[in-house]
């Protein structure tokens, strides 16, 4: 049998928004030199089987950014995503920063922030809306929900205690469709705490959701009459991120850790 020739690709998996090892957000970051069509990226993903692997792409002609990037969960596409950025600058970024072309969010850059980095992403407002299945779904009882057009909700509880105890019904939120859900309260020991669920992205429980936090900055800027917040992600991994508010930019910081270096073979 004749044998096909392998494609070599290299491949880091690098924790992000970790603040000691095993904790914060696994993404997988694979350096390409032209992009895969779309079926195989979304094949290599799932094969990944994390919540996020992101690709990237020189973009040596394009003078606002160093790199084009995609990020892929195990199902889809998705439009942003914070943690496998702040990933994907930990393992390309040479010098002080780094700039990443984005197809839904603009240019998104990363630079080093004492021990760990910083990465600018869009501020994001919602509205007030009742959201009733969503909550049901989600369960415990929360205080007030909102909504972002994108497929993005938010809901208040009382304390950290609250979004701690929710056991939310997986089946009956992935029907509903693609979307992420925030449940957020006031921190205990952080300003704020928070967890992030996407079931119908792929993705149960997120374990560190730096795109939840363009959400939760503004949010909890207004709320708390300060635009810089410690935040605490309390899944099972758990993550801090430092949040500020800057205008119409959220400044996120963390550090990360790479755990697995090799190749990806096609």
């Amino acid at each position: 049998m004749t044998q096909l020739p392998v494609t070599q690709l290299p491949f880091t998996q690098v924790d992000a928004f970790a603040h000691a090892p095993f904790t914060g957000n696994p993404a997988a970051v694979i350096p390409l030199d032209a992009w895969l069509d779309d079926a195989t990226l979304q094949a290599i993903a799932a094969e990944n089987n994390l919540s996020e692997t992101a690709f990237t792409v020189p973009t040596p002609d394009d003078p606002d950014a160093d790199h084009a990037l995609r990020w892929f969960t195990p199902t889809v596409e998705v439009k942003l995503c914070g943690h496998a950025t702040l990933a994907s600058g930990h393992v390309l970024m040479q010098g002080d920063a780094i700039r990443f072309r984005t197809r839904h969010a603009g240019v998104l850059t990363v630079t080093r922030e004492a021990d760990g980095y910083a990465l600018s992403l869009p501020a994001w407002d919602m509205a007030p809306r009742p959201l009733p299945d969503l909550a049901v779904g989600l369960g415990g009882q929360p205080v007030e929900s909102h909504w972002r057009d994108g497929g993005y909700s938010l809901f208040l509880f009382p304390d950290a205690a609250a979004v701690r105890a929710l056991t939310p019904d997986f089946a009956a939120l992935k029907a509903l469709g693609d979307m992420m859900l925030i449940a957020t309260a006031p921190g205990d020991d952080s300003d704020i705490v928070s967890r992030v669920f996407v079931p119908g992205g792929g993705v149960d429980e997120d374990p560190v959701t730096g795109s939840a936090h363009c959400l939760l900055t503004p949010f909890w800027a207004a709320r708390l009459g300060k635009n810089q917040i410690s935040a605490w992600q309390a899944s099972v991994r758990g993550g801090r991120l430092g949040c500020t508010l800057a205008g119409d930019r959220v400044i996120l910081t963390g550090a990360c850790r790479t755990v697995i270096e090799g190749r990806f073979l096609l």
